[in-house]
Order: structure tokens, then C-alpha cells, then sequence
């Protein structure tokens, strides 16, 4: 019998994917939930929601409630009030168009986080990275000119709102790297769920819909799903660098289009097809590439 010892670097990896998967549920979610609520009302669900499998990680890894204790709390309040503005961005694009179009766009953040790891972190961008997002961007573009082609009532504000959240996401994910140095991912999580909660809830005298059982139902999906993949979304970042990663978010858009053909019977056209084709081939060049130390 031979032992399989697996690296940080993969163990980051394969977290990443995990988290492309929620985090791609979360956003099916939250395109069911916009046809009924507003988004101050989703991102209030969504975050508080978010809070059980947080704390329930938390206490299995018996960091509860010692681990609410923080080195840099000014660093999370900023951290956690850019990052509840790039959701609701999210949100916003999601209300108005499909899930796949919207992932497109949101996946423009690992994009724009290389050269701020680059930057702000000093980490390499070799050829089969910068190859990778290259290859995972052209998929993202003929991703965007099927959202395009679909022009109609709202279209236009959910293309600002999604450029809006990769541009304040590809921030949040450098802010993240850094914090990890001193913060835990479950730490960072859980204030996170918090502020944006808090953000939520204040747009109550703005008017919340009655909920329906249907609703709630995709409401309650989109918190569990983003609270674990937050989760580990930061536990990958913890252990692998930010460029490296980047190429696996693209995966999510294969799973985006899957849900918009099967939940919301929307077809994706041949450039989707294409474009998630490129994606996967950009996830796949990098899982090769030998772990830098």
C-alpha cells in the first residue's frame, strides 16, 4: 500500500473547487429569491443564516468562543464592510440576469486579484498562471456576449452590478491574503456574516416582501451554502497563493449553467458552451503545474 501524502498547496486547491461549487449554489439561490424579495432582505438572510455552520465550525475545531477574539478588529470592519458592498453588487446582478451571465461576471475578480497579489502581496505570476486566466477570461467573454445578446428590462444594471462586485472583490480577496496572517479563516468568516447582516437589516424601512414557503426555502439554501463556502473559500486562500488559485473560480461557471438549464430552464447558446469549455481547459492547465514553495 502506498501513502498519499497531500500538500497544503492541493489541499487549497481542492477547497477552492468546494467553494466554487457553494458559492455557484448560493448564486442559484439567490436568483430564485430575487424574483420574490428585495436584495437588503436577501443579503439579511443570506448573512445571518450564514452564521450556523460558521459557529458550528467554529466549536468542532474547538475555537468557540475564544476564536472571536481578534489582533486587528479594524481590519475586519473594513474588510467586512467592502466585502457586504460586493455582495450586494452580487445580488443585484443576479436579480437581472441568469446565473451563468452573472457568474461571468462576478469571475472577473480573479482576474483583477492577480496583479494585486502581484502588487500588494508580491507573489509570482508565471506563464501557466498567467496562460490559465488568460485562456479562463476568453471564457468569460463569450459568457458575457450571450448576457449581452439577451438585452431587456434591467439588463444593463445587472452588467454595472457585476462589474461593480469583481472590481471591489478582486480588493476583498488581496485584504483577505493578508489577514490570514494573523486572523483565522473562521474569524473572518464569522464577522463577515455579521457586519453584512447588519447591513441587511438596515434596509428594513425600505420596504421587505412577505415571504412564501418557496422563498424561504431558497433563502435558507443561499445562507448554509455561502456560509460554508466562505468557510472554505478563506481555508484555501489560507493555504495556497491567491494567483495560484485564481483559475479555479472559473469552475463555477460550468455549474452555473447547469442549474440555469435545469432549475431555470434557460439554455445556454453555443459561446456559452464554448466559453465554459475554455474555463474548465484553465482550471485543468494549472492543476498541473508543480506547487511553488
Amino acid at each position: 500500500m502506498f501513502a498519499i501524502t497531500v500538500s497544503e498547496f492541493h489541499k487549497g486547491i481542492g477547497l477552492r473547487l468546494l467553494a466554487a461549487f457553494l458559492m455557484t449554489v448560493m448564486s442559484a439561490a439567490v436568483h430564485g429569491a430575487a424574483q420574490h424579495a428585495p436584495v437588503g432582505q436577501i443579503i439579511f438572510w443570506r448573512s445571518a443564516l450564514a452564521l450556523v455552520p460558521i459557529v458550528v465550525y467554529m466549536a468542532w475545531l474547538g475555537d468557540f468562543p475564544q476564536g472571536l477574539r481578534s489582533k486587528r478588529p479594524g481590519l475586519h470592519i473594513t474588510r467586512s464592510l467592502l466585502g457586504a458592498f460586493s455582495m450586494a453588487m452580487s445580488f443585484l446582478s443576479l436579480a437581472y440576469l441568469p446565473v451563468a451571465n452573472a457568474q461571468a461576471l462576478a469571475y472577473l475578480a480573479p482576474v483583477l486579484s492577480l496583479p494585486l497579489a502581484a502588487l500588494m502581496l508580491g507573489e509570482k505570476l508565471t506563464r501557466a498562471i498567467v496562460l490559465a486566466v488568460g485562456l479562463g477570461f476568453a471564457g468569460v467573454i463569450a459568457l458575457l456576449w450571450d448576457a449581452l445578446g439577451l438585452a431587456g428590462d434591467g439588463t444593463l444594471i445587472g452588467i454595472g452590478a457585476g462589474l461593480a462586485y469583481a472590481l471591489t472583490m478582486g480588493f476583498v480577496r488581496v485584504h483577505t491574503k493578508r489577514m490570514t496572517v494573523t486572523e483565522s479563516s473562521t474569524t473572518i468568516a464569522f464577522y463577515f456574516a455579521v457586519v453584512s447582516a447588519a447591513v441587511g437589516a438596515a434596509s428594513l424601512p425600505f420596504g421587505w416582501a412577505p415571504l412564501s414557503g418557496g422563498t424561504m426555502g431558497w433563502l435558507i439554501l443561499a445562507g448554509l451554502a455561502g456560509g460554508i463556502g466562505h468557510i472554505a473559500a478563506n481555508e484555501a486562500t489560507a493555504r495556497a497563493p491567491v494567483s495560484a488559485l485564481a483559475p479555479f473560480d472559473f469552475t463555477g461557471l460550468v455549474w452555473a449553467l447547469g442549474f440555469d438549464v435545469v432549475i431555470f430552464a434557460a439554455v445556454p447558446g453555443p459561446l456559452g458552451l464554448l466559453g465554459a469549455l475554455a474555463i474548465t481547459c484553465a482550471a485543468v492547465l494549472v492543476s498541473f503545474r508543480p506547487a511553488r514553495p
